[in-house]
């Protein structure tokens, strides 16, 4: 057969099986059953479409068939074009052309339905059943349907339960097939998907949904927490609507619209099996698979359970590795797939297609490798921590910050200025370039000392403001040598460049190192590259504080990363460099006052006194008065309290706030609490008052300080962070040593009586991280903490699981030094042969090269049971070997056991 003629029949093959009636063109009834497909049908301009199908006698698709092993994107104009040419004496379902478009290769199938707003082709297992395709042809499409969703409301929804439904139904009206939603351990994700799913059921008309969970208890759970799910528009339980069922048969129920059960059930019912055992469900199938070493899971086409049996799959707990053997089960039904985890590994990620709509928190995708954790460099100058003092009798250099005007002023006293008044009211020069040559020497010697000094890293400086910002970048290309394309400033004010191309130069080119900004590259800019991060302003707002960290946090791969940094290898983590304390510094929850940057002093002062009381308007004057008092002068401040009866206007947009604040209005009405803001707001009716702002807004004085020196006080990585980790990791052992069975083992020193198994250290491990602790994260905080007792570097311990039982004994105290496990069991294993041969055992080359396997073992899995060693070493003859080369094999076992882990 050639390729096409095989394809041909493996099409014909498929359309029998889901119920169609395949005819020639010499044989045409299209009345002959409900579903019918006619071979190389002739359109209107005489070209043959490979196959037409008719349901009830009306056409309403076609299929484009190609010779096997022929991509198929190319050809969906050709469908697209028969579909619009049918002759005019054939009936059919649409007017205008057929909605229905298939193209096959007999081995991949892609669909396309026409009448979807956004139509796109996605692939299928298998064709769709007559009684189906005439289904749909009466109603609008499951697609169309989600577009005209209603908006969600937040009712008892938690914000991010409330964000993760909200962010799932955007994915899905983009026609997304995958998205993964991240919930971290006890943050509600059944409940989350309880009220999607009700959602899809209600607005989109979805016919049913099949949630598959890991274990078959956890599916009595799920079904508990249908039952109990109360609808929020209607004064009753889910289960009193609709009809929820968790299979302990293999039979589905035709009017569920939940159907639970675990994968493997699926897969049995898609196999034709008319019983699986309950008893087969309590074990994962992620468990299962892993001890019985099976290869994929092969589906075939059930008619019973046809691919378009439910419209929607959750998966809980998909951070389980199901997708490599399991996946086609998944796969299998025409549906969109919706994850569910609270730590989503990289091939959960991968399998999602990255559409990760949901993730809580960021510490959870730290930890779980979506994005990186930061090590914080700390420098601290002198000038920056205790401000300084310029002599009388000089003439000093000031700058108008509004015009940038420099002139000279002969000081009459001693001008004595704090660190809080650096770059507000006085610059000095030399502490900013004390700043960026610590960080500059310290790049390949502290930082990356890995990397040969060509490319410095991606670098974010955030600055105080735009003059601030101005000097920093004149400043960074001096003390790094470059020119202007090394260092550039991205704030509101870079005249006629664009913003958005800044910063997508500073992605993509890799001459462009370091970007000066203010807030322009604060939240939401993503930046992969980037590498470092340094503060040299303050922060107050510890949300603001985490989104500006949070430009680092990206990762990127590796060859990504090397096209822009060729230098590096990859970004596992990002540095930032605080250079002013903003690591130390108090934080509150609030977000920034600062909302409409882009609106003048002047304007909102107009706004103010016109009427205007909205939130964004008084937050941001109460944060430009803020502002005006940190840079005017005694004597201002002093002119302002007469006007305001004594108060400040740092009192006075304290005062402003306090009319924003919930919980100091919440008992007032709306017409009490625009009463209380226009008695806070009368001096802004005031002309005089509103003048005087603007004027003192542009008395902006900013003395320059190029005389005195600074130096370097200490410039080192930031140890609080890792004391807390280990103090968590000690309360975390504290607190489980007695309920997490790894655990108890080494805390009980009791390897003799129980063992310490693969599955209990990853079990301990999976605990680790719903706690947000990582071993690699704990072991680099000890090489910080205590440099001299950690041996190995953490790069060293990835991927090896063991390595957890040295962290515990060495947090216990059990052990003097941290050492990987692989270096102590290597060292045990050679006393354990020494205390043989005192014996008077010596073992041969065979006998060591079986012993070898079996230390090798061990130290990947931590114990090596009597049972595992067929399937291990079954190609080295098994156990029957073992007990051939070994006297007395099952207590050699036992005892090396205890020798190398103990």
């Amino acid at each position: 057969m050639t390729p096409e003629q095989k394809s041909r029949q493996n099409i014909d093959t498929l359309l029998i099986k889901a119920g169609f009636i395949v005819q020639n063109r010499d044989e045409f009834d299209r009345t002959a059953d409900r579903g019918v497909v006619v071979r190389e049908f002739a359109m209107s301009d005489g070209s043959f479409a490979d196959y037409l199908i008719f349901i009830d006698g009306k056409a309403c698709g076609v299929i484009e068939a190609k010779k096997t092993g022929l991509s198929l994107s190319g050809v969906e104009n050709q469908s697209r074009h028969y579909a619009k040419n049918l002759p005019t004496n054939v009936r059919t379902h649409m007017d205008n052309e057929l909605p229905f478009l298939f193209e096959s290769n007999g081995v991949e199938i892609y669909f396309t339905d026409l009448r979807d707003k956004k139509s796109r082709s996605r692939r299928i297992f298998a064709f769709y059943r007559p009684d189906f395709l005439a289904k749909i042809l009466r109603e609008d499409t499951l697609r169309n349907r989600i577009l005209s969703m209603p908006s969600l409301q937040m009712a008892n929804l938690r914000k991010c339960q409330f964000d993760a439904i909200n962010s799932l139904e955007n994915s899905l009206k983009n026609y997304k097939p995958r998205a993964l939603i991240q919930m971290a351990t006890g943050s509600g994700k059944t409940f989350t998907a309880c009220n999607f799913i009700y959602r899809l059921i209600k607005f989109a008309g979805a016919k049913r949904v099949l949630f598959l969970v890991d274990r078959n208890n956890l599916g009595k759970q799920t079904k508990n927490e249908f039952e109990n799910f109360h609808l929020n528009d209607e004064n009753r339980k889910f289960s009193e609507v609709y009809i929820t069922q968790h299979l302990n048969t293999n039979t589905i129920d035709k009017d569920a619209k939940v159907v639970i059960t675990t994968i493997q059930r699926m897969y049995s019912m898609l196999s034709g099996d008319e019983y699986y055992d309950e008893k087969d469900e309590e074990i994962s199938a992620y468990e299962n698979y892993k001890s019985e070493n099976k290869s994929e899971r092969i589906v075939s086409y059930n008619p019973n359970i046809p691919i378009e049996s439910f419209d929607f799959i959750v998966v809980d707990e998909c951070h389980r590795s199901i997708y490599g053997e399991w996946r086609q089960v998944l796969e299998y039904f025409d549906a969109f797939i919706i994850g569910l985890t609270a730590t989503p590994s990289k091939q959960t990620l991968g399998y999602f297609s990255a559409n990760l709509v949901s993730q809580y928190p960021l510490e959870r995708s730290i930890i779980d490798g979506i994005n990186v954790d930061c090590e914080i460099f700390r420098i601290k100058t002198q000038i920056s921590e205790y401000g300084n003092t310029i002599k009388k009798g000089f003439l000093v250099p000031v700058m108008d910050k509004k015009t940038r005007l420099k002139y000279y002023e002969s000081l009459d006293e001693n001008l004595e200025y704090q660190k809080t008044d650096l770059d507000r009211s006085v610059v000095s020069i030399n502490q900013i370039q004390t700043i960026l040559e610590c960080y500059k020497n310290a790049i390949f010697t502290e930082l990356y000392p890995e990397r040969e000094p060509s490319f410095v890293p991606k670098t974010l400086i955030f600055a105080k403001d735009d003059n601030h910002a101005e000097n920093i970048t004149r400043i960074t290309r001096e003390v790094f040598g470059q020119g202007n394309d090394f260092c550039k400033k991205i704030t509101y004010n870079i005249g006629n460049a664009k913003p958005e191309e800044l910063i997508k130069a500073f992605k993509t080119d890799p001459t462009f190192r370091i970007a000066v900004t203010v807030d322009m590259i604060a939240t939401g800019t993503d930046i992969k590259p980037l590498e470092v991060v340094i503060f040299m302003r303050d922060v107050k707002s510890s949300l603001y504080y985490e989104q500006m960290k949070g430009r680092g946090v990206r990762t990127i791969n590796p060859n990504d990363l090397q096209t822009i940094t060729p230098n590096a290898k990859s970004k596992d983590k990002f540095y930032l460099i605080d250079a002013v304390g903003v690591s130390e510094s108090k934080k509150t929850i609030s977000a920034p006052l600062e909302r409409k940057k882009g609106i003048s002093l002047a304007k909102i002062l107009e706004n103010v006194a016109n009427g205007d009381t909205s939130d964004d308007t008084l937050s941001s004057l109460a944060g430009r008065l803020v502002r005006i008092e940190a840079n005017i002068s005694d004597d201002d401040k002093t002119q302002i309290s007469k006007i305001l009866d004594s108060k400040t206007l740092g009192q006075l947009a304290s005062d402003i706030l306090d009319t924003l604040d919930v919980d100091l209005t919440q008992n007032l009405n709306n017409d009490e609490i625009i009463a209380k803001k226009d008695e806070v707001l009368k001096p802004f009716n005031k002309p005089i008052f509103r003048k005087m702002l603007l004027d003192l807004s542009q008395k902006s004085k900013l003395y320059i300080d190029d005389i005195s020196p600074d130096s370097v006080i200490n410039a080192e990585f930031n140890k609080n962070k890792a004391n807390e980790i280990i103090a968590n990791f000690n309360d975390f052992i504290n607190e489980n040593k007695d309920e997490i069975t790894a655990l108890s083992i080494i805390y009980n020193k009791d390897y003799k009586n129980r063992k310490l198994t693969y599955e209990l250290i990853n079990e301990l491990n999976d605990k680790l991280k719903s706690n947000n602790l990582d071993s690699f994260q704990i072991w680099n905080s000890y090489a910080l903490v205590k440099p001299d007792k950690v041996k190995n570097n953490a790069k060293s311990i990835v991927g090896c699981l063991t390595n957890i039982i040295q962290l515990v004994k060495f947090a216990l105290g059990f052990d003097d030094e941290l050492r990987e496990f692989s270096s102590i069991a290597n060292s045990r294993f050679e006393l354990w042969k020494g205390r043989q041969k005192n014996k008077g055992i010596i073992f041969d080359e065979k006998q060591n090269e079986f012993l070898e396997l079996i230390k090798e073992y061990i130290i990947s899995n931590s114990y090596l049971d009597l049972a595992d060693i067929q399937s291990f070493l079954g190609n080295k003859g098994g156990i029957f070997k073992a007990k051939t080369l070994f006297d007395n094999f099952e207590n050699l076992l036992i005892e090396l056991n205890q020798a190398l882990v103990a």
